[in-house]
Protein backbone atom coordinates (compact mmCIF):
# COMPACT_ATOMS: atom_id res chain seq x y z
CA UNK A 1 0.00 0.00 0.00
CA UNK A 2 1.60 3.33 -1.33
CA UNK A 3 2.33 6.37 1.38
CA UNK A 4 -1.09 8.39 0.45
CA UNK A 5 -2.95 5.57 0.60
CA UNK A 6 -2.18 4.47 4.21
CA UNK A 7 -2.90 8.13 5.21
CA UNK A 8 -6.38 8.01 3.37
CA UNK A 9 -6.84 4.54 5.40
CA UNK A 10 -5.83 6.26 9.04
CA UNK A 11 -7.55 9.12 8.23
CA UNK A 12 -10.90 7.06 7.98
CA UNK A 13 -10.13 5.07 10.71
CA UNK A 14 -9.67 8.58 12.73
CA UNK A 15 -12.86 9.91 11.92
CA UNK A 16 -14.74 6.55 11.92
CA UNK A 17 -13.11 6.34 15.99
CA UNK A 18 -14.19 9.88 16.69
CA UNK A 19 -17.45 9.37 15.95
CA UNK A 20 -18.00 6.27 17.86
CA UNK A 21 -15.94 8.62 20.70
CA UNK A 22 -18.90 11.08 20.39
CA UNK A 23 -21.59 9.23 20.30
CA UNK A 24 -20.41 7.42 23.74
CA UNK A 25 -19.87 11.08 25.08
CA UNK A 26 -23.21 12.33 24.11
CA UNK A 27 -25.05 9.24 25.40
CA UNK A 28 -23.42 9.55 28.43
CA UNK A 29 -25.14 12.81 28.65
CA UNK A 30 -22.33 15.04 26.89
CA UNK A 31 -22.88 17.92 24.68
CA UNK A 32 -20.48 18.29 21.87
CA UNK A 33 -19.25 21.70 21.18
CA UNK A 34 -16.67 21.22 18.90
CA UNK A 35 -14.91 18.69 16.72
CA UNK A 36 -11.55 18.41 14.83
CA UNK A 37 -11.00 21.87 16.09
CA UNK A 38 -7.77 23.61 14.70
CA UNK A 39 -5.57 25.96 16.54
CA UNK A 40 -1.44 27.08 16.30
CA UNK A 41 -0.72 24.70 18.45
CA UNK A 42 -2.55 21.63 17.22
CA UNK A 43 -5.83 20.18 17.19
CA UNK A 44 -8.42 18.62 19.70
CA UNK A 45 -10.59 15.73 18.61
CA UNK A 46 -13.35 16.78 20.94
CA UNK A 47 -14.44 19.01 23.22
CA UNK A 48 -17.81 18.02 25.00
CA UNK A 49 -19.21 19.85 28.29
CA UNK A 50 -21.62 18.78 30.94
CA UNK A 51 -22.81 20.81 33.98
CA UNK A 52 -19.99 23.37 32.91
CA UNK A 53 -17.04 20.61 33.19
CA UNK A 54 -15.35 20.71 29.41
CA UNK A 55 -13.62 17.55 28.74
CA UNK A 56 -11.10 17.68 26.10
CA UNK A 57 -10.98 14.54 24.45
CA UNK A 58 -8.44 12.53 22.71
CA UNK A 59 -9.44 10.01 20.47
CA UNK A 60 -6.66 6.42 19.61
CA UNK A 61 -7.96 4.13 17.74
CA UNK A 62 -5.66 0.74 17.67
CA UNK A 63 -7.16 -2.85 16.88
CA UNK A 64 -6.27 -3.47 20.57
CA UNK A 65 -7.36 -1.24 23.49
CA UNK A 66 -4.05 -1.54 25.60
CA UNK A 67 -1.83 -0.12 22.28
CA UNK A 68 -4.36 3.32 22.06
CA UNK A 69 -3.70 3.81 25.94
CA UNK A 70 -0.15 3.68 25.52
CA UNK A 71 -0.69 5.53 22.18
CA UNK A 72 -0.61 9.19 23.98
CA UNK A 73 2.70 11.08 24.26
CA UNK A 74 3.77 13.40 26.46
CA UNK A 75 4.56 15.72 23.36
CA UNK A 76 0.90 15.43 22.41
CA UNK A 77 0.02 16.25 25.71
CA UNK A 78 1.87 19.44 25.96
CA UNK A 79 0.16 20.33 22.63
CA UNK A 80 -3.30 19.72 23.76
CA UNK A 81 -2.34 21.64 26.39
CA UNK A 82 -1.42 24.30 24.72
CA UNK A 83 -4.21 24.31 22.10
CA UNK A 84 -6.89 24.05 25.51
CA UNK A 85 -5.06 27.30 26.15
CA UNK A 86 -6.01 28.76 22.95
CA UNK A 87 -9.83 27.76 22.73
CA UNK A 88 -10.18 28.44 26.68
CA UNK A 89 -8.65 32.28 25.68
CA UNK A 90 -11.36 32.30 22.82
CA UNK A 91 -14.07 31.39 24.79
CA UNK A 92 -14.02 32.39 28.31
CA UNK A 93 -17.84 31.28 29.40
CA UNK A 94 -16.48 27.41 28.91
CA UNK A 95 -14.94 25.15 31.28
CA UNK A 96 -16.83 27.67 34.16
CA UNK A 97 -16.69 24.29 36.84
CA UNK A 98 -13.32 23.02 35.74
CA UNK A 99 -11.54 21.33 32.46
CA UNK A 100 -10.47 17.94 32.31
CA UNK A 101 -8.31 15.86 29.92
CA UNK A 102 -9.96 12.52 28.91
CA UNK A 103 -8.88 10.16 26.54
CA UNK A 104 -11.65 8.11 24.26
CA UNK A 105 -9.83 4.71 23.10
CA UNK A 106 -11.77 2.81 20.63
CA UNK A 107 -10.76 -0.64 19.18
CA UNK A 108 -11.27 -2.25 16.10
CA UNK A 109 -14.89 -3.83 17.02
CA UNK A 110 -15.79 -0.13 17.62
CA UNK A 111 -15.74 -0.35 21.16
CA UNK A 112 -15.30 2.81 23.40
CA UNK A 113 -13.41 3.02 26.44
CA UNK A 114 -12.58 6.37 28.68
CA UNK A 115 -9.67 7.42 30.66
CA UNK A 116 -11.18 9.94 32.39
CA UNK A 117 -8.73 12.60 33.36
CA UNK A 118 -6.02 10.48 31.49
CA UNK A 119 -3.43 13.17 32.19
CA UNK A 120 -3.41 16.97 34.04
CA UNK A 121 -2.85 20.39 32.10
CA UNK A 122 -0.56 23.04 33.79
CA UNK A 123 -1.55 22.64 37.44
Amino acid sequence: MDHARRGQEADRRGRSAEQAAELALTKDGWTILARRLRTSAGEIDLIAEKDGLLVIAEVKARPKLADAAAALSMRQQARLVAATEIVLAMNPEWGTEGVRFDLLLVDAAGIVRRIIEAFRGNG
